[in-house]
């Protein structure tokens, strides 16, 4: 029962859709209202608040973190498995990416994959991360550094997670976002994707 219970509250945790609720809070449009419509920091930085954006980056991240270090706290105590570790982080990627409290309508999941990755193995997350920050500064485009990181992720993660099942669920985050990232992939393909910074018309 309590595997589960911490399995729903992850999900419930990351259906938290920050884009949402810091655009509300500072009396913003509603992020799915313009540009890509995704509620991430990316489409949130094409409003030109870029507070709103480092607040909806750090939100969702914070979320991906604090659930699996909450799930991990419980492991140490003996309460759950590592197995429902895995579980948890997949399921507060799944509340990002489809809300219950918005519709499910929610974003790509980066961000919450990266604090994800840091609470699960942070070697791999800083990596991630770092190969992310080049390919997006250098190039501007974030969803291609995205997807970079994503592919990536899978095979750092067999090099420096020992637990199998946190492996796997490394994997399947990998799978989701790049499943969340089909129009970008699409639109690269055909030099349509928009850069960082650009507009939200």
């Amino acid at each position: 029962m309590v595997d589960i219970l911490v399995v729903v509250v992850a999900y419930l945790l990351g259906s938290l859709s920050f884009a949402v609720i810091v655009s509300k809070a500072m009396g913003m449009a509603d992020p799915r209202s313009y540009g890509s419509g995704n509620p991430g920091a990316t489409n949130v930085l094409r409003s030109g608040k870029k507070k709103a954006a480092i607040l909806t980056l750090l939100g969702d991240a914070l979320k991906g973190l604090v659930a699996v270090l909450i799930a991990k706290c419980l492991l140490d105590a003996g309460n759950i498995t590592e197995v429902t570790v895995a579980w948890v982080a997949v399921a507060v990627l799944v509340g990002h990416m489809w809300p219950v409290f918005f519709g499910f309508k929610g974003g790509k999941g980066v961000a919450t994959a990266v604090g994800v990755l840091f609470a699960l193995s942070w070697p791999v997350a800083l990596i991630c991360t770092i190969v992310w920050l080049i390919m997006a500064f250098g190039l501007k485009i974030s969803s291609l550094a995205a997807l970079v990181a994503t592919v990536l992720s899978p095979v750092l993660a067999w090099y420096f997670i020992d637990e199998a099942s946190w492996c796997w669920a490394v994997l399947v985050i990998s799978i989701l976002v790049l499943y969340r990232h089909k129009s970008n992939i699409q639109n690269l393909l055909s030099g349509k994707e928009s850069k960082i910074g650009g507009s939200s018309k």
